[in-house]
């Protein structure tokens, strides 16, 4: 068992962790605009069209927020990282799916996971922040906070559309057969 106490990481590694930790998560930031960006435009007018629309609105301006974050912050951002998720948020795009010309609908399902990994990663980087705002006047705490409650009503959204393209795509309601419907007026057992 290792006992020895934590050492305290001097000003340089501190900020070369800050540096990779925010640019990973702005790497997926970006994934995640392109993600709902294409979610919302292939399912407009359709019954998750506006819900993820204004989805897709939130993740950007979530964004946006962690871009300014990496500003106050002197981070640095890496480009070749942002570029990298936008790249591989299109590649992604190429996925089998059973299908050899059109789309089978598990892609809103697995979409819709992905989106909620995004979120969840997300909420765990508002909330480590400001734990962290205690020790760094940089960080606005109260800004956090109303960050970290919209990625937990992301998530709770998400898990509403996933619930009901799940029941939409794998178990749709099913008619009953006509044969073995009773007819009016009579009993089931006669």
């Amino acid at each position: 068992m290792n006992t020895t106490a934590p050492t305290s990481l001097d000003g340089p590694t501190r900020q070369k962790r800050l540096v990779i930790y925010l640019n990973d998560h702005l790497a997926g930031a970006t994934a995640g605009v392109e993600l709902a960006g294409r979610m919302a435009q292939e399912h407009r007018g359709t019954p998750y069209g506006e819900t993820l629309e204004s989805l897709r609105k939130e993740i950007s301006q979530d964004r946006q927020a962690l871009v300014r974050l990496l500003a106050d912050l002197d981070v640095p951002v890496r480009r070749y990282k942002t570029y990298g998720a936008w790249l591989g948020e299109k590649v992604a795009r190429m996925k089998p799916n059973g299908r050899l010309l059109r789309h089978s609908g598990l892609a809103l399902l697995v979409e819709l996971e992905a989106l909620r990994l995004g979120a969840q990663g997300k909420a765990s980087l508002w909330r480590g922040l400001l734990a962290a705002s205690a020790q760094d006047s940089r960080l606005d705490a109260d800004r956090l906070e109303e960050l970290l409650r919209r990625a937990v009503r992301q998530i709770k959204t998400l898990d509403s559309l996933h619930a009901r393209a799940a029941t939409a795509l794998l178990f749709p309601a099913m008619r009953p057969d006509p044969a073995s419907t009773p007819a009016a007026g009579t009993s089931p057992t006669t």
